[in-house]
């Protein structure tokens, strides 16, 4: 195991780029139910770039979404295992997706695509029967629980090259001091982030605190407690959600910057547009979801004494001091930051947060 490790190449991880996060949005059923249709249209064609490319502009007229944005929604169905590579066929339980009428029929139906058919290494043109999800269940029906650092760790490892299909805790070490030293989690979080979400999704497993659990276990462990314990916020994942904020506030101040104040201060906060309490899962760490804000302009936004409008100029309560005002009043949230959806969320502040009385 050691020699294998020692001649790995580290850059050869699970990669998994998501375009969507919520898997029971009209963005990813809509994708879904395109691609299914345009499989059957066209299942005597053999593929090819052209046909690749009427399905894109198929989704694009249909969701108005750019073409990136496009071809990752693909892949992602791809690597999920709701469709083959080369546009050849769909798994049966994904029409039986699309019919679903709760969330909870699509969660189990996700959970069996998910680890029946999964493979990270996917993509369009390229097919891979690697299935990380069952490796990475392997290696928790051996170790019991999972770390959200060793689940990081996990990514790296070849799996390939591992013939019992799983970790031990040792194992998972090693990689876990590798994946310390190349700082992997610092330069991979989005991948990290997708990964976390997805296994938040799955049935009976379940994350207590930073840890994975089976529920069964878990509710062994836990007890009564189980129920409050899911509720609290992932410190982990609320991580990965501020370094989106700060590379996106970085790459365009080539500072990491209050998004308002324009300022480098030592201290900033990734403040929830809709509130952390009131987010479903996908919405939580969306990082749409949020702005980058010094701890002052943070504490105005939380309490609703300031938001907001659709071409970024700050709306402030009636009722603030009038010298504060003053101070406020040539600050706004730069238009570079006034993407579609997080304009959605400030529609929210605006109409559920700020204060009118």
């Amino acid at each position: 195991m050691k020699n294998n490790m020692t001649n790995q190449n580290y850059e050869n991880y699970w990669s998994l780029t998501n375009a969507f996060t919520d898997y029971n949005g009209r963005g990813f059923l809509t994708v879904l139910k395109l691609c299914i249709e345009f499989i059957d249209k066209f299942k005597d064609e053999q593929y090819s770039e052209d046909k690749y490319s009427r399905l894109q502009v198929r989704i694009e007229k249909e969701l108005k979404i750019n073409l990136i944005s496009i071809r990752k929604a693909i892949n992602q169905l791809i690597k999920f295992g709701f469709i083959s590579s080369f546009l050849a066929s769909y798994s049966d339980d994904a029409i039986e997706y699309l019919k679903a009428k709760t969330s909870r029929k699509r969660r189990s139906l996700l959970s069996k695509i998910v680890y029946s058919n999964s493979s990270f290494n996917r993509s369009v043109n390229n097919e891979s029967d690697l299935h990380q999800i069952n490796f990475l269940i392997n290696t928790l029906v051996e170790t019991g629980e999972l770390s959200q650092a060793e689940i990081v760790a996990l990514m790296l490892a070849d799996i390939e090259n591992v013939r019992k299909g799983f970790l031990n805790k040792e194992e998972l070490g090693e990689y876990l001091k590798i994946a310390t030293e190349k700082k992997f989690i610092e330069r991979k979080y989005n991948q990290v982030g997708y990964l976390i979400n997805l296994l938040k999704k799955l049935d009976d497993i379940i994350f207590i605190g930073n840890k994975l659990y089976f529920t069964e276990d878990a509710r062994q462990i836990f007890g009564e407690k189980l129920e409050i314990e899911t509720t609290r916020r992932n410190p982990y994942l609320h991580l990965l959600y501020k370094n989106q904020l700060k590379e996106e506030s970085f790459s365009v101040f080539d500072k990491e910057n209050c998004m308002v104040e324009r300022l480098p201060y030592p201290i900033l906060i990734a403040s929830h547009i809709k509130p952390f309490i009131q987010s479903s899962d996908s919405e939580a760490y969306d990082p749409d979801n949020g702005i980058l804000l010094s701890q002052n302009l943070d504490g105005l936004f939380d309490k609703g004494y300031i938001s907001f409008d659709d071409s970024g100029s700050m709306i402030m309560y009636k009722g603030l001091d009038t010298g504060l005002k003053k101070y406020l009043k040539n600050y706004s949230l730069d238009k570079v930051f006034l993407k579609n959806k997080r304009k959605q969320y400030l529609v929210f502040h605006r109409k559920n947060i700020l204060r009118t009385k």
